[in-house]
């Protein structure tokens, strides 16, 4: 999911790592960016932030904090994350991910003492990616116009919807205690950035239309659950 951190740079974790993916944009194809004399200005402003003050932090906390912790951390938010993914996959009437979402969360929540390891992947239960910008694709809801938020990077009007119902069902955000909470989300982030940086160098050509083009892509292969759509056109379904 997309939060705090310059999610332009997270994203490329996701998208490299893709079967349809391979450090290069694919083919490009049709993208209506009405919005792209303000997005650019707001990528920039992303980029600037990235650069002096979240990868400097970054580049300590790999340095001076243990691997096993740091994978600590990871598996932690993402045995959070299973939370939503669990329910995403309910609402879209994918029974059988959302047993095996089930069988995670337990299975890492008790024997994987609190998330810290991710037993479940070991031994069969294999992560699923579900959130609400997919369940409102998988539903017919077009993506909207392209959008770069603040902070939080490459986004639709669609997926800008989803990311606030996750936030807003995410259990870190009904912390009562606020610095706990604060906390735990700035942590969250951190460990996202730090993964960021093994591939981001993979970026070419101008980022923007990089992230852009990526972002589009891999989300669409997400809706569609692996399936490429040769004839995606980016329509928008909002009338």
């Amino acid at each position: 999911m997309k939060k705090f951190t310059p999610a332009s740079v997270v994203l490329t974790v996701v998208l490299v790592s893709s079967p349809t993916f391979s450090g290069q944009v694919l083919a490009q194809q049709f993208v209506s960016d009405p919005l792209e004399p303000v997005n650019t200005k707001v990528h920039a402003f992303n980029q600037f932030m990235d650069k002096h003050f979240l990868l400097p932090v970054a580049r300590g906390y790999r340095k001076y904090i243990p691997g096993p912790a740091r994978q600590g951390v990871s598996n932690f938010f993402s045995n959070i994350g299973d939370i939503s993914v669990l329910a995403n996959n309910l609402l879209q009437m994918k029974l059988e991910a959302a047993a095996n979402d089930t069988g995670r969360i337990m299975i890492n929540t008790t024997i994987g003492i609190g998330g810290l390891l991710d037993v479940a992947t070991a031994i069969g239960f294999t992560p699923n990616d579900e959130d609400f910008g997919q369940t409102l694709g998988y539903w017919g809801i077009g993506t909207g116009p392209y959008i770069v938020l603040p902070l939080f990077g490459p986004s639709t009007l669609r997926d800008a919807i989803g990311f606030s119902v996750d936030t807003a069902t995410n259990p870190i955000s009904h912390q009562d205690n606020v610095r706990i909470r604060n906390s735990a989300f700035a942590l969250e982030q951190l460990d996202k950035r730090v993964d960021a940086m093994s591939v981001e160098s993979l970026i070419t050509g101008d980022p923007y239309i990089f992230m852009r083009e990526a972002y589009l892509q891999q989300r669409e292969y997400l809706v569609n659950d692996g399936q490429a759509n040769q004839d995606w056109d980016q329509e928008w379904d909002w009338d």
